[in-house]
């Protein structure tokens, strides 16, 4: 037996991106957002509505980053989430995030996500309110890498949205290898 819960925005998983832009006078901004994902080899697609103070931004500057928020973060990461850099507009700080200008796009990198990728606009419909980014850059912090030089997601430690109970989640353990695993049933 199946339940039916409706035409909903529920899937897992949800990333949690926390988008970061440099506002007008230079002050970082950043929010939460969900509904998005990589949406072509170098793009990145994301559900935002115009109202918010990050769009604002990256409209008036043709840049963004997206970095992947984590557990050890999960505070600040709901904290710019729930409060509007329109109304607060020492948001960024007030979460206790440091910015580092990137070397790629005109917007901010978060000291204390490990994982960013840094974007130039390509486009925002405020209809759709779908914004696209070209991903010009992934960066990672050296602290999350392995001894191979790649990403450990148990030293990132990942986080994603569970819409069914307002929560979020950790990344967890490997379930199996992609592109291999099903190579048993050829």
């Amino acid at each position: 037996m199946r339940k039916n819960f409706g035409a909903k925005p529920l899937s897992y998983p949800q990333p949690v991106f926390i988008i970061a832009t440099y506002g007008e006078d230079g002050i970082p901004d950043a929010m939460n957002a969900a509904w998005g994902g990589i949406s072509e080899e170098n793009q990145i697609s994301i559900c935002l509505s115009a109202g918010h103070k990050t769009v604002k931004n990256l409209l008036k500057r043709g840049a963004f980053t997206v970095s992947m928020a984590t557990a050890d973060q999960v505070v600040a990461c709901d904290y710019v989430g729930i409060v509007s850099g329109n109304q607060v507009s020492d948001k960024f700080s007030k979460a206790g995030f440091h910015a580092t200008k990137s070397e790629f796009v005109d917007a901010p990198l978060i000291e204390e996500l490990p994982i960013a990728l840094e974007c130039k606009l390509i486009d925002y419909n405020p209809e759709s309110c779908i914004l696209r980014g070209e991903i010009l850059n992934v960066s990672v912090d050296e602290s999350v890498l392995d001894a191979d030089g790649k990403v450990d997601p148990a030293k990132a430690h990942p986080i994603i949205f569970d819409p069914f109970n307002h929560t979020y989640l950790k990344v967890g353990e490997k379930a199996g290898n992609a592109f291999s695993d099903g190579k048993k049933l050829k």
